[in-house]
This record gives structure tokens, sequence and C-alpha cells, in this order.
């Protein structure tokens, strides 16, 4: 096997998910699915969320182990005007700096609430609190603004919030190479391919990544299994494909190319 393809290297991030209401299951989390698929797109391998509580510590210690770890990480929730909203409070003693008004970000909500004619009271204005040397982040649907400290990247918690954050962060973020996919549908089970599965990731010394899934049959009792195989090397994607097919086939299975929902042709 000759591949001399040289990839770039993988630029990763993970996510910090702040909020009581995540982990009592009262609200459930839109945001991890949209940011991972944005930062793959551009090169950039979200590779660890985290949910944590409005507690200081926690927040202040996932803050520092993540932004050591990772080239970015992006945060979202506790940057509202309540009392439990305390990620700038938390931001700003990981980076062991004061939380203060940042004189834009005031200015901008002075003027959005008083163009609504809307007292801009204390709980409001803590919305304009960040950590001294924060670079705001534009926020077109609220006004109240996110912001950066160094590789670290605070958002809303609210999608729509949050999604408009993103579009205007995504164009500062410098990404690697692309991670593509490939999808195989069999109607083996997991049990009789983990090991080919296992052997064919490893020739490959990590240059891919093969994920299984399987899926209820409707026609049938039993499972149909849907695989993954990403790299970000175009030529080893193609050969493991290729190979994983194979097996398939001298295993005995039927193999279709793709993620097949339906499972009408392994009726």
């Amino acid at each position: 096997m000759n591949m001399t393809q040289k990839t770039s290297p993988t630029v990763s991030a993970a996510m910090l998910v702040i909020g009581n209401e995540i982990l009592s299951g009262r609200t459930q989390d839109a945001n991890i699915q949209h940011l991972g698929i944005e930062l793959g797109l551009r090169g950039i391998q979200l590779q660890e969320v985290r949910i944590v509580a409005d507690i200081e510590k926690d927040i202040v210690d996932a803050i520092n182990t993540l932004r050591q770890r990772y080239n970015y990480v992006f945060t979202t929730g506790g940057i509202g005007p309540t009392h439990d909203d305390i990620t700038s409070e938390c931001i700003a003693k990981a980076f062991g700096v004061a939380n203060t008004p940042h004189p834009i970000g005031f200015k901008l909500l002075a003027d959005f609430y008083a163009s609504k004619d809307i007292e801009f009271n204390a709980a409001r204005q803590r919305m304009a609190h960040t950590p001294e040397g924060a670079t705001l982040i534009k926020n077109e649907v609220s006004m109240a603004p996110g912001y950066c400290m160094d590789n670290v990247y605070v958002m809303a918690g609210v999608p729509r919030i949050m999604r408009n954050m993103l579009d205007g962060i995504l164009p500062l973020l410098k990404g690697g190479a692309v991670v593509k996919s490939h999808a195989l549908t069999t109607d083996l089970p997991e049990g009789l391919i983990a090991e080919h599965l296992k052997s064919i990731q490893n020739v490959f010394d990590g240059k891919i990544d093969i994920g299984s899934y399987p899926k209820d049959r409707k026609v049938k009792k039993g499972y149909i299994v849907s695989l993954i195989i990403r790299s970000s090397d175009e030529e080893a994607l193609s050969i493991s494909v290729n190979q994983l097919q194979e097996k398939l086939i001298e295993l005995g299975g039927k193999v279709v190319d793709g993620e097949v929902e339906e499972e009408v042709l392994f009726a």
C-alpha cells in the first residue's frame, strides 16, 4: 500500500455547554450538532463536549482544562441577565482577570434598550460584563454580545442567537484538512464483523475511523448495520472503503453503497 498524500495537522475543538436546565432534562441542547457540522466543514474536529452545571468551580476547571487541550473552545449558555448566569465571572477567573463592563458592549445594550423604551437596569447591564481583554462577538438578534478570550469563544445558549454569533466567528477560524466520510450498509451482524472493522482500521494506523451503527430492521427481525468510514486522507478513505466492501461480501453479506434508511433491499 503506497499512500504518499500528506494531510494537514488536526485542528481540534471542544464545546462546553453550561446550564442546570440542560442537565435536568428541562431543555434539550440544540447547539452541539450545529457546531460540529459547521466546524467539520472548515476542517476543525469537535473532539469533546462537556455539560456542566451553574457551579463556579466546575466551569472554571473545565475551561482551564479544555483551553489547554484543544485549539478552540466554544461555550454556550450562562451569559444572560439572571443570577445563575455566571459564565463571564467564571471565564474571568479562569484567565485571572477582572470581569468588568465592556465599554462598547455597554453602549450597544444601552442604545438598544433605549430604542425599545425599556429600562436598562442592573440585571440587563450584567450582559455587558466581560473579562478584561475580551474581544466582542456580534449578536444581531438580541444585541447582547458574546466574546472571545484567547482561544475560548463564549456564546449564548439560545440556538438562534448562538448560530448568529457563530456565523461571525467562523470566518476567523483556521482549519485543517476536512474530514470526509463514506457509508456502507450491510445485513451482517456487528458481532460477526467487529474484528474485521478493527483490523482494517488498524492497517491505516490512525488515518481512518470506522463507526458501526445498527438499525432496527423493518421487514425482518434483527438489525441492519450502517458503517461510516471517515478520513481526511482521500486515498486512505477510498482504499479502506473498497477493502471493507470486499470483506463484507466475502463474509456472505449483502452490501449497499450509502446509509440506507429503508431496508427493503435486505428483505
